[in-house]
């Protein structure tokens, strides 16, 4: 098996940087969390892209910069894949004021923070989840 995380992009010409780093950073996040890293793989894309996901997969309707499926057949097994509009999180770097590379990551982790069980449907679910979100970006080494 190749690295148990990869990165592919589908309808847009996207490549992440330091692509070794961010998985060696992800599988630390995922450590900390006492759980075995057993596949994933994320997809950068389009809005477009994504809509169409959201549609057929989770009837919604709405522009969302992430999307994750668990792919996992157990507890402590981390296993999915992870879709990201790129133009979603263009947009949401410029209007939160920072930069493409700390919303891609704070985005990246936020896929995986899904795997490892965090919720963000409650407003306390979603204040857990900022809050672990901002320890995993600072455990970034680059």
């Amino acid at each position: 098996m190749d690295h148990p995380i990869e990165f592919f992009s589908e309808d847009i010409e996207f490549e992440l940087n330091n692509p070794d780093k961010v998985s060696e950073w992800i599988s630390t996040v995922i450590e900390k969390h006492e759980q075995d890293l057993s596949n994933l793989t994320y997809i950068f894309c389009s809005d477009d892209y994504l809509h169409e996901i959201n549609l057929e997969y989770l009837d919604h309707d709405t522009l969302t910069d992430i999307i994750t499926f668990n792919n996992a057949d157990e507890d402590g097994i981390v296993e999915g894949d992870i879709f990201i509009s790129i133009d979603r999180v263009r947009d949401n770097a410029t209007d939160h004021g920072t930069s493409f590379e700390d919303e891609l990551h704070r985005v990246l982790i936020h896929g995986v923070l899904h795997l490892l069980g965090f919720k963000d449907k409650s407003e306390e679910e979603e204040a857990l989840m900022r809050k672990e979100e901002d320890s995993s970006l600072s455990l970034r080494k680059f």
